[in-house]
């Protein structure tokens, strides 16, 4: 499969990796292992396929679930069944309750009626296209991990805003989105230990230090392009100090950006960053 290419880290891979990036998605979606995952599932679901094959097929279903960014759950096919049957009951708030949009979304995509899956050909291609940016973040991580982040926070962050959803449902989201809450935690300096703590009390720390350390008072305004690129920068320019400078302390690390002693790509993801 085709290897990004990604030739520094922080925010000087993330400028390069984001004036890339239209061009290496091209790059990989014309690899032939992707274009044969993708050609497999728009060959399928050119006609009518009823949920049981869809279940059985154990390479369509990982395609279908990589299209919505959930790689690696097709074997969790009682789970899938039940999530299809689910949004085949207009009367089911399974969804709602399980307050998760990239089940939903592939709930919708793949709803069946009456036991069959029937996709319209513009939503095939457009399922098809989500397999290919999906997978081509997959790819990225494989290069740097804290790139695939950027690009899943970049990715995630509008749809976890939900339409009409409650600011304690949104933080829910954040906290249950592995890479947002991993990009935000990072950004916001927070520790890892807090999730130890009650999901509540976790939802009340990260309002706080969204409102304390981004002046954000309401948390939707983090889909705000503004806010996601400044965030990013957040990301990789902490990411950077903390890799470079992991025996630290908190105070060490400030006393070294105060002196403009830290050198290399450190400093130039800091001039990046834009703090």
């Amino acid at each position: 499969m085709y290897q990004p290419v990604i030739p520094l880290t922080g925010n000087g891979g993330w400028k390069f990796l984001q004036s890339t990036y239209d061009r290496q998605l091209q790059s990989l979606s014309n690899s032939p292992q992707v274009k044969a995952d993708r050609s497999y599932l728009v060959e399928k679901f050119s006609e009518p396929v009823t949920k049981e094959a869809f279940l059985n097929d154990k390479r369509l279903m990982r395609v279908a679930l990589t299209a919505f960014d959930l790689g690696g759950e097709e074997w969790k096919r009682g789970f899938i069944d039940k999530v299809l049957k689910e949004a085949s009951d207009p009367e089911s708030t399974f969804l709602a309750r399980l307050n998760n949009p990239k089940y939903t979304a592939f709930a919708n995509a793949f709803k069946p009626v009456n036991g069959t899956i029937t996709i319209a050909p513009e939503a095939l291609d457009k399922i098809a296209a989500e397999f290919n940016k999906s997978t081509f973040e997959t790819a990225v991580g494989n290069v740097d991990d804290s790139m695939r982040l950027a690009l899943n926070y970049q990715s995630d962050i509008k749809g976890l805003m939900g339409n009409g959803s409650s600011e304690t449902a949104i933080l829910y989201r954040l906290l249950g989105n592995v890479p947002v809450r991993t990009v935000l935690e990072t950004s916001l300096n927070l520790p890892t230990d807090i999730r130890k703590l009650p999901i509540e009390k976790q939802a009340d720390i990260l309002k706080t230090s969204i409102q304390k350390q981004l002046g954000i008072t309401d948390v939707k305004d983090l889909a705000d392009p503004d806010q996601v690129d400044r965030l990013i920068k957040r990301f990789h320019a902490l990411e950077s100090v903390r890799n470079g400078a992991a025996n630290f302390s908190p105070a060490a690390n400030a006393l070294t950006l105060l002196n403009g002693s830290i050198g290399g790509q450190g400093g130039i993801n800091l001039l990046l960053s834009g703090l």
